[in-house]
């Protein structure tokens, strides 16, 4: 039934409704929601659709997630917004504008939003969601969130203010960039906590998970893309892409998109599932590859992440695949459980075991490639070059993989653009030699505040605890 969803665990598969999900976060048995079925779009639908602004086109995806939780007229409203021109700095109304970079090779730019992130679209969507329920049901919410860079500002710069919630978000001490650090700290205060834990960012989203299994704390919502509700948010500009670069409806079309988490690639199989006519979809990491090597072997294996110069990707334990491996695993949830079972106990788990192979991925057209730190040097300098454009190393890292897989076959491949260069200077001043001048709003952003913005933890779930407790 369109609007209801179930857990990833479940093995009785009762479902609950979209607004229920959304303020949920993660589900009770420690699963992650999942549609009960995936809408579809005709070719028709995809004709309509393609004559209408970035906004009409995000309601009409959007509510086929939604189902009947969120009346149509108030969901609009959400929409206008979350999405308004002064906030994505555009005058026309396109919050993901194509540009052309090379030979039918084309960047969605997903991070004109206030934090200059691809999380943005999704987070400021989200936002107004959470807020309206909490409000339809005269409730508040407390919410904790992890981020290995973007989500954290981008997060709480949709919820600011909001006084039905409050936001503890999580971070790592070390691997942020200053700019992203910096973002974080003009944030916090009022309903926003930042939390800096002493490990890597699978240590926050440990704790997250952690967190909702105790009784105690298993009403916190999530921001993550743990959340249904900014998954499904991400599916509309996948459609976007398809259609501002489509020559004719049923073209097919490559997305290559820079991963981590896994939640944005996962948005665009989401795109593939109800009827888009993407062909591939390429998983381009960097050097934290457990996706990549997944794809290729079949072998999930946890390997702890390093510190990388695209940090948002510096992730090893990839919480979106559980929804993939759902769809893999017939909607079994009793095999679901067993499959992370194993990886959560030995660190590896092999699709084979559960008579699988690496042809599933392909079958569902995911492929894989991934980079290094010199890749994303090369990458940043021969954009720049060839097209006077200025790309993040996490967009390097997709351009990168997307340069090894473009052939002169007519298809057209779009790389999803992560964030705008000024979050990255010092990746940006080594590819080029010279630093872009930041746009006034962000303008002496490093200057302000200190790090004591953030209150410091060991990666412990006992004084995280402690530390909620004493500020709710």
């Amino acid at each position: 039934m369109v609007g209801r969803l179930i857990s990833t665990r479940d093995k009785e598969k009762k479902s609950i409704s979209y607004t229920d999900a959304l303020l949920n976060g993660l589900a009770p048995d420690g699963g992650l929601y999942v549609p009960t079925e995936y809408p579809q779009l005709t070719k028709d639908d995809l004709i309509a659709l393609k004559s209408k602004s970035y906004l009409e086109l995000a309601f009409e995806i959007k509510k086929k997630f939604v189902g009947n939780a969120i009346p149509d007229a108030a969901l609009k409203v959400l929409l206008q917004n979350a999405y308004t021109k002064a906030k994505f700095h555009t005058s026309d109304g396109n919050f993901v504008p194509l540009r052309q970079i090379g030979a039918d090779l084309f960047l969605e730019n997903l991070s004109l939003g206030p934090t200059a992130s691809f999380k943005d679209i999704a987070l400021q969507q989200l936002g107004q969601e959470i807020n309206y329920e909490l409000n339809s049901r005269n409730k508040n919410l407390v919410i904790l969130g992890a981020t290995s860079g973007d989500t954290g500002s981008s997060a709480e710069a949709a919820v600011k203010g909001l006084d039905r919630i409050k936001l503890f978000m999580l971070s790592p001490q070390v691997g942020m960039s200053n700019f992203q650090k910096a973002q974080m700290r003009a944030f916090t205060g009022g309903n926003i906590f930042n939390i800096s834990i002493d490990g890597r960012f699978d240590d926050c989203q440990d704790l997250v998970k952690e967190l909702k299994q105790d009784p105690e704390f298993s009403t916190l919502g999530a921001v993550n893309s743990i959340n249904w509700g900014r998954i499904s948010s991400q599916v509309p500009y996948f459609v976007s892409g398809y259609l501002q670069v489509a020559s004719e409806i049923g073209q097919e079309v490559d997305f290559v998109v820079p991963t981590g988490n896994l939640g944005n690639i996962l948005s665009g199989y989401i795109a593939r599932k109800i009827g888009v006519p993407i062909r591939k979809l390429i998983v381009a990491t960097n050097e934290n590859d457990v996706m990549a090597k997944l794809i290729k072997t079949g072998v999930y294996e946890l390997i702890a992440a390093h510190i990388t110069s695209s940090p948002s990707m510096d992730i090893s334990k990839v919480s979106n695949y559980e929804r993939l491996v759902f769809d893999f695993l017939d909607r079994n949830p009793l095999s679901v459980k067993e499959y992370m079972k194993e990886f959560s106990s030995e660190g590896k788990v092999d699709l084979m075991k559960f008579g699988m192979s690496t042809d599933i991925f392909v079958e569902n057209g995911i492929f894989q490639g991934s980079s290094t730190h010199q890749n994303r040097i090369h990458t940043i300098k021969s954009v720049y070059d060839e097209a006077k454009t200025i790309i993040d190393p996490h967009t390097a890292d997709a351009v990168t993989v997307a340069k090894r897989y473009k052939v002169d076959d007519g298809v057209p491949m779009i790389v999803m653009e992560t964030a705008l260069p000024v979050k990255f200077e010092h990746t940006i001043n080594e590819a080029l030699g010279f630093t872009p001048e930041k746009e006034e709003r962000f303008k002496d952003l490093e200057s302000k505040g200190t790090d004591s913005s953030f209150y410091n933890i060991s990666s412990n779930s006992t004084q995280l605890k402690e530390y909620i407790r004493n500020n709710i």
